[in-house]
């Protein structure tokens, strides 16, 4: 028997001579069968396969047209090939969009899970210390008053924390530990075009409320006048007590030491600088390093001579004589010895005693130079506590100095003068010191200082700040 051949046949132009159904399932699909006396003799028969189109859902093309494409192809090459690279940068394009769109979306991510995380440890933490201090007549006080401060100086902090969340001159959030807590907060000058000096700043917040965030308005300020600032946050009672505040902050200064040359820092100009709370534990962390420096064991991640003065601001350094003051304030006897592990802990932890002890005679030799700053109208903690600092640094042979401003409470030096603009002494005087004789060009060269809040609401935050 001869093969048959099977072509299939698409809209035939004329009807076939006999049509036969291919199977009793598809109604729509013919053979056609030639009659025996239109087949050759030479050839063997050919059945031809029809399918009818009226009800397919596949479209079907003629095979002439198919094949001209063929033909036509060269003719187009030229303007195909210049299309399909158009819609290969399309695709990049949109690829590209998608890509940063996506990588935004996760970094949002990543902040809100974030906030939510410290939102929660925040939470926790909260009602944990309000086991330790109790809902008394003066906390209640306390609080109402921090509220109402709060409230007065809301203009201020609203521009400042645009500022934080949405300037590019600020890096937020740079892990420098393994801790909770362990970041730090950079502030960039706009004009990056050689290292720059950098200042490690301890923020204050009596040991309990203390967040890398609250210096960011010192951080603008000195960002404007081409200086790197490194916010530096460390865990707060009652996440860890005051070795781990230190141990915290010693950690965070030794990454600016070591790594603060990667952003444009010039590691042979660090200053260490500390705010109330802030202040005493940086202080800590200098000594400490100190003592472990003039030690057998010299070892350490980074060394007092890296840092080439440091400056307190409010700070308390003699906590023998400062817990009945601090007690009489509200942060009562029992949580501030809480707080410095014990008894033992207002002598371990008081830079004026431990500089006075005959077996840190070696250490203390080794402080850079010490320039203290205070308020003489501070009532939360009063100036003499800088003034019996400095003489005490003094008489062991330490270069340190003690500038105090008339008049200035524990708030002014640090949240209202910058917010009033203007002239502000201390600012002033830090950027002189750090800057040297280029201070009156920086200063030239740096945009004014606006003011962020009115006069009256500064004067009746003063009026009822808890600090």
């Amino acid at each position: 028997m001869q093969p048959q051949n099977v072509l299939p046949i698409s809209n035939p132009s004329s009807p076939p001579s006999m049509m036969i159904p291919a199977s009793s399932a598809a109604a729509d699909t013919m053979l056609l069968v030639p009659e025996p006396h239109m087949i050759p003799s030479s050839s063997s028969p050919t059945i031809l396969l029809v399918q009818d189109d009226s009800d397919s859902k596949i479209e079907t093309k003629p095979l002439l047209s198919r094949a001209f494409s063929y033909t036509s192809s060269s003719s187009s090459s030229s303007s195909s090939s210049s299309n399909f690279g158009k819609q290969q940068q399309r695709r990049r394009r949109i690829a590209s969009e998608n890509s940063l769109l996506s990588g935004a979306v996760e970094a949002c991510r990543q902040d809100m899970g974030r906030a939510a995380s410290d939102t929660y440890v925040v939470t926790r933490l909260s009602f944990t210390l309000l086991r330790y201090l109790g809902v008394g007549y003066r906390w209640i006080v306390r609080f109402l008053a921090l509220g109402c401060y709060a409230v007065l100086l809301i203009p201020g902090f609203i521009q400042v924390g645009y500022y934080y969340f949405y300037s590019s001159q600020v890096r937020r959030g740079i892990v420098y530990g393994d801790q909770p807590r362990n970041r730090l907060d950079l502030y960039m000058p706009k004009n990056m075009n050689g290292p720059k000096p950098v200042v490690a700043f301890i923020t204050g917040g009596a040991w309990i409320i203390g967040y890398k965030a609250w210096g960011s308005l010192l951080g603008q300020q000195l960002s404007e006048r081409d200086i790197i600032v490194a916010c530096i946050d460390y865990r707060n009672f009652p996440q860890g007590t005051i070795s781990d505040m230190v141990k915290d902050a010693s950690q965070g200064i030794s990454f600016v030491c070591n790594k603060i040359a990667e952003y444009g820092g010039d590691p042979n100009r660090i200053y260490l600088m500390g705010q109330s709370a802030g202040a005493h534990i940086a202080t800590c962390a200098l000594l400490e390093q100190a003592i472990k420096e003039a030690g057998p064991e010299r070892r350490a991640s980074w060394s007092v001579s890296q840092i080439k003065a440091y400056f307190g601001l409010s700070g308390g350094y003699n906590f023998l004589k400062l817990v009945d003051h601090f007690h009489s304030r509200g942060l009562y006897r029992s949580i501030f010895l809480s707080i410095m592990e014990g008894e033992q802990g207002l002598r371990r932890y008081s830079p004026e005693v431990m500089a006075q002890d005959p077996n840190a005679k070696d250490a203390v030799s080794l402080l850079p130079p010490i320039v203290l700053f205070h308020g003489t109208a501070d009532y939360s903690i009063p100036c003499d506590s800088s003034k019996s600092f400095a003489d005490t640094l003094k008489s062991l042979g330490v270069k340190a100095e003690c500038i105090l401003y008339e008049g200035k409470t524990h708030t002014d030096l640090f949240l209202q003068d910058p917010m009033r603009g203007g002239i502000d002494d201390m600012l002033n005087d830090l950027i002189t010191m750090i800057h040297g004789d280029n201070s009156e060009t920086i200063r030239a060269n740096s945009s004014p200082r606006k003011r962020l809040v009115p006069e009256f609401m500064l004067k009746m935050a003063r009026s009822v700040s808890p600090f």
